[in-house]
């Protein structure tokens, strides 16, 4: 490994200008997502995300793990760069930070991706807390999830906060997002895939829902879950039941139950004919 010798030890140096533009979301429709941390990184260079530059203090430099990681992405053509660790500590959202940030190049799925076998594609609909979309969509992956739609209004899956929720479950999953939900409805529908509206009330207990068959679920944010008009124009709404009087799960928790009800129905009584492509 050849990194500069001496480190960056200045905030206006165009590396750490670069690093908190993205951390700032000020360079909106950049190509690139900023990584920190030797786990994404590890779980960036394995998903095969082509990491562009890494900053690595020389504590980072000097652990086994992390040289491993920063090592792996340099054999790959990224280039690595000493910063002195109060500049990336400046940088980092971590009460500590381990000393590596990367800017990677964002993956890149078409829709085609979303639908393999018999899919299961989460609809995220204006969920606007980064960290809540990051969770969800790293219990989608694990749930068996085929990919996501995020709607017009969610929030950026690869920016800093999502990353954090999401970790490399952001670089695999399939995902497109910038949909409006009218846009995204008719595709689902054209794929034949039932569209099931996960709501607080008036729905079917969600343990009685039919996931076996190409399916979509959507997904409301925070505050509201999901507008009426989307529950409308679902097939079925599913509900949880809940004791006391809790009105509502957070969106993550929610998801959780239902996706992998969705597996354990898969898994238990399989329906194995895909949509046609």
């Amino acid at each position: 490994m050849h990194p500069s010798q001496e480190p960056i030890r200045s905030r206006s140096n165009p590396l750490v200008r670069r690093l908190r533009a993205l951390k700032s979301g000020v360079e909106k429709g950049s190509d690139l997502a900023l990584v920190e941390g030797v786990k994404l990184l590890e779980e960036a260079v394995a998903s095969g995300l082509e990491v562009v530059e890494v900053a690595a203090s020389p504590r980072a430099l000097g652990d086994a793990r992390a040289r491993k990681a920063i090592e792996a992405a340099r054999d790959r053509r990224a280039a690595v760069r000493t910063v002195a660790e109060d500049v990336l500590a400046f940088l980092s959202e971590l009460e500590t930070s381990q000393g590596v940030l990367a800017l990677a190049r964002r993956p890149a799925f078409s829709e085609e991706d979303l639908y393999r076998g018999v899919p299961l594609v989460v609809v995220a609909v204006e969920i606007q807390n980064p960290g809540n979309l990051g969770g969800l969509v790293r219990t989608a992956e694990a749930a068996g999830a085929t990919g996501a739609i995020l709607t017009r209004g969610c929030a950026d899956l690869l920016s800093w906060k999502a990353l954090r929720g999401a970790m490399g479950s952001a670089f695999r999953l399939p995902h497109v997002d910038g949909l409006d939900f009218d846009t995204a409805l008719e595709r689902l529908r054209a794929r034949g895939l039932a569209i099931v509206a996960a709501a607080a009330e008036d729905g079917e207990r969600y343990d009685t829902v039919d996931f076996r068959g190409p399916s979509a679920l959507l997904l409301g944010n925070e505050g509201t879950g999901l507008p009426e008009s989307a529950l409308r124009r679902a097939d079925t709404r599913a509900a949880i039941p809940m004791a006391s009087a809790v009105e509502s799960l957070n969106v993550g928790v929610a998801a959780g139950i239902l996706l992998f009800e969705a597996a354990r129905q898969r898994r238990a009584r399989p329906n194995s004919t895909p949509t046609s492509s």
